[in-house]
């Protein structure tokens, strides 16, 4: 059997090949062993990480009982908010209370103009009711002073007082009163006025 030139070409190429495998693996790089590397944390600096945990840890049920306290606090707070399924119900709602207080002061609370819902901070909105009706001074003392006894947050943001009649003492007052709903009753304010 003979060998082409193309043959021994190949033959050297590959022996010349195996040549430099074997001079790279055992001659320039060695039998050089990979270092065992020492652990980046020390005991000391494990046990103080496992103290900070375990001192998280035990500021849990404190502040489970922190959180507790203050969702019950804020459930009391919450209480006078007027809970309608829609801003219609919650307004008819204040308007039924303050008719309702009106004629426990024999006053005759008439009409009812409903503004719009607005947002009061965040979380909240205002529900408002304008109100006329005529009585003497003690009456209208006497009806605010019962509207602050109301379990509902109500709070007067308008007040207008005129003589009606000077003779009888009686008088021609307007009133408009704002109760607490939730924010979500609040109409969202879509287009360029939200900018």
């Amino acid at each position: 059997m003979t060998l082409t030139t193309r043959d021994q070409r190949a033959l050297i190429l590959l022996g010349t090949g195996l040549l430099t495998v074997l001079v790279l693996r055992f001659g320039v790089y060695g039998d050089k062993q990979a270092a065992v590397v020492a652990a980046s944390d020390s005991i000391p600096m494990a046990e103080k990480r496992l103290a900070r945990v375990r001192q998280a840890a035990a500021r849990v049920p404190g502040k489970q009982s922190l959180l507790k306290n203050l969702t019950a606090e804020a459930e009391l707070r919450e209480k006078g908010i007027i809970h309608a399924p829609t801003a219609q119900q919650a307004q008819a709602h204040l308007l039924e209370t303050i008719r309702r207080v009106g004629k426990a002061e024999g006053i005759d609370v008439r009409g009812g103009e409903f503004p719009e819902l607005r947002p009061l901070g965040d979380e909240y909105g205002e529900a408002a009711v304008s109100v006329n009706f005529d009585c003497r001074i003690e009456q209208i003392v006497n009806f605010l002073a019962a509207l602050t006894k109301e379990t509902e947050l109500i709070a007067t943001n308008q007040v207008r007082i005129a003589s009606a009649n000077p003779k009888e003492k009686s008088l021609s007052v307007r009133l408009t009163l704002g109760g607490v709903v939730p924010r979500h009753l609040v109409p969202v304010k879509r287009g360029l006025a939200t900018f």
